[in-house]
């Protein structure tokens, strides 16, 4: 019988392709990594890894084996679901996940809503960006994640995750005001330019939506915070680009223009076989049937 935990390390050596990277993932030391990978070894009787050096690749067996290692975790969680359904009331602590700009429209609302209708139940709120929250949510230190993805940046959803779609957040181009009137982004290639720092989905947005116009943009500001930003914009120190949702309630002297055709989706991320674990069923359904995750309606 196959050791689960160890297929994970085997997962994971697939996915960030280093031991190294793989024991600082899970709090270990690379040896206890490559130790436990032999064991796994000697349980498949098969040579997973190929050793070149100081550097491990996986052989054809290894990288089927670790192909198969999302379904067998999917039908784990189904199982643990399936107990936890017996308790017959929600409760117990669900870790969430959310965007920075998704704290106060559908963190907060989503906890408060679920606490009304389960007092058992504790939901703790993470921030965290994709770049964090998908990692935490395959490694269960996250069971929830209110992220987005740009799909025209052509980045799948990493396996073994399942989304749910919420909403559609789409991109303006913030500029001072006396710039209202500017026709396409190529005008603006001497200016400065203000984004996030890397790496990130919003600069890379950012970045490819500059290219598309012909030019590679300044960036002269970075700033975590993109809605602080905007203070910048106003008083004509620089431009950007990001998601309305950031834009609810922009400072006096700044220009919103639309960009027709480019934005973001907002997800709910779960592991893939936990749709009917209690906790997290009632977090999906709490926040669509209370309107959290429909923040469309607002325009």
């Amino acid at each position: 019988m196959l050791d689960v935990k160890r297929l994970v390390l085997l997962r994971d050596l697939a996915g960030y392709g280093t031991v190294t990277a793989v024991a600082e993932i899970h709090g270990v030391t690379p040896s206890a990594v490559s130790q436990q990978l032999r064991a796994l070894e000697a349980e498949a009787g098969a040579a997973l890894l190929r050793r070149e050096g100081r550097t491990v690749r996986l052989t054809a067996a290894g990288s089927a084996l670790a192909a198969q290692c999302e379904q067998v975790l999917a039908a784990l969680e189904r199982a643990h679901s399936a107990v936890r359904t017996l308790d017959g009331e929600v409760g117990g602590e669900l870790m969430i996940g959310c965007l920075p700009s998704g704290l106060e429209v559908l963190a907060a609302p989503l906890a408060a809503a679920l606490v009304r209708a389960h007092p058992r139940l504790r939901p703790r709120i993470v921030e965290t960006e994709p770049e964090e929250a998908l990692p935490l949510l395959k490694q269960r230190d996250l069971d929830l994640a209110l992220t987005y993805r740009y799909p025209h940046l052509g980045r799948p959803l990493p396996d073994g995750l399942t989304a749910h779609e919420l909403f559609d957040d789409p991109l303006v181009l913030a500029v001072p005001e006396d710039l209202r009137g500017i026709e396409g982004l190529a005008a603006l290639r001497h200016h400065p330019w203000i984004t996030t720092p890397a790496p990130s989905a919003c600069r890379d947005v950012m970045v490819h939506a500059c290219q598309s116009a012909g030019f590679t943009p300044a960036i002269e500001h970075s700033y975590r915070d993109l809605r602080s930003a905007l203070a910048l914009v106003a008083v004509g120190r620089g431009v950007t680009i990001l998601p309305m949702m950031l834009c609810r309630t922009p400072p006096p002297g700044l220009a919103l223009i639309p960009l027709p055709g480019k934005g973001r989706t907002i997800e709910a991320v779960i592991r893939a076989g936990t749709e009917s674990h209690p906790a997290i069923a009632a977090a999906l359904h709490v926040g669509f049937s209370s309107g959290t995750f429909d923040l469309s309606r607002e325009g």
